[in-house]
């Protein structure tokens, strides 16, 4: 009698095993991005981190370089104990306001334009746009400075305002292009219908609309100016900003002063961004459900 013998079963293949891989490679990729996001943040952040430290320093002399010990004394009066730094920092927060108004008025028409329209030259213009941001500094300034010297025009504040005004439209026109490229033109046509004017339909539709590319344009039009230094430099004359203060003084040893101001500026500026981010986020928000109404 002869026996049968069952062969050994193989084992079935597993259902889904290159997914599981996937979705395990994928985990892993997300998990790097994220740890190497985080690790860039820090790295930009450190260096903003040591200043805002070390206006609470209390060093031996005008060298700011080495921890001594905790005081708040540099955030009182003794802020303004050098009147050079007071008076550069007054001249930075000027050019650096009239700057961004004026950058933003031509970048913002500039960006309309190029976003709504078609027109001879229009990619020329965005060939200068780019251009201008791509351009080293040294050869903006150097060519700024050429041209007022040709001019015979005595460099100074007005010169400055000018030299930032230039390098700062492009940042403004590229980032309201941006937003106007997304825009439906079928709410502005609606505005027409409904008898609004071409000034109502820009007040009342299209300005609201390209909003936060404006006021983006605007924050990193102001964060260029404030401390741009090179383009500075060459068309200053003997005008002094912050940076420049910064610089001349270097040498000699940074005053805590000089990063209780900076510290003050980065606050103000980050506050500012903060607030803005949380006022368009319940805007979104609130435009939420009345799209969704009927």
């Amino acid at each position: 009698m002869s026996t049968i013998t069952e062969a050994p079963a193989t084992p079935a293949p597993a259902q889904g095993g290159p997914r599981k891989r996937a979705r395990r490679q994928s985990k892993r990729g997300q998990r790097f991005l994220h740890w190497f996001t985080w690790a860039v943040i820090i790295w930009l952040a450190l260096p903003i981190a040591v200043v805002i430290l070390f206006s609470f320093n209390n060093p031996h002399g005008r060298f700011n370089y080495t921890w001594t010990s905790f005081t708040l004394k540099w955030w009182g009066p003794k802020l303004f104990e050098y009147p050079g730094l007071t008076t550069a920092m007054e001249h930075s927060l000027e050019i650096a306001v009239i700057a961004t108004v004026g950058a933003t008025i031509l970048g913002t028409l500039i960006g309309l334009a190029l976003g709504k329209y078609r027109f001879r030259g229009q990619s020329a213009t965005n060939l200068v746009q780019f251009a201008c941001i791509a351009a080293p500094e040294v050869v903006l300034g150097s060519s700024l400075a050429t041209f007022f010297l040709q001019l015979r025009i005595q460099e100074g504040m007005l010169t400055i305002i000018c030299a930032h005004i230039m390098f700062c439209v492009s940042f403004v026109a590229i980032t309201v292009r941006a937003r106007v490229l997304t825009l439906d033109p079928a709410v502005e046509e609606a505005a027409k219908d409904l008898g609004a004017g071409p000034w109502e339909t820009f007040r009342l539709v299209t300005l609201p609309m390209i909003m936060p590319g404006v006021i983006a344009g605007a924050l990193l039009a102001f964060a260029l100016s404030i401390d741009d230094f090179i383009t500075t430099e060459f068309t200053s004359g003997s005008y002094m900003t912050y940076p420049l203060w910064i610089w001349s003084v270097s040498r000699q040893g940074l005053p805590p002063q000089a990063d209780v101001m900076g510290s003050i500026i980065f606050l103000v500026g980050a506050l500012g961004a903060g607030a803005y981010a949380i006022f368009a986020r319940r805007r979104a928000l609130a435009a939420g459900p009345a799209r969704m109404a009927p």
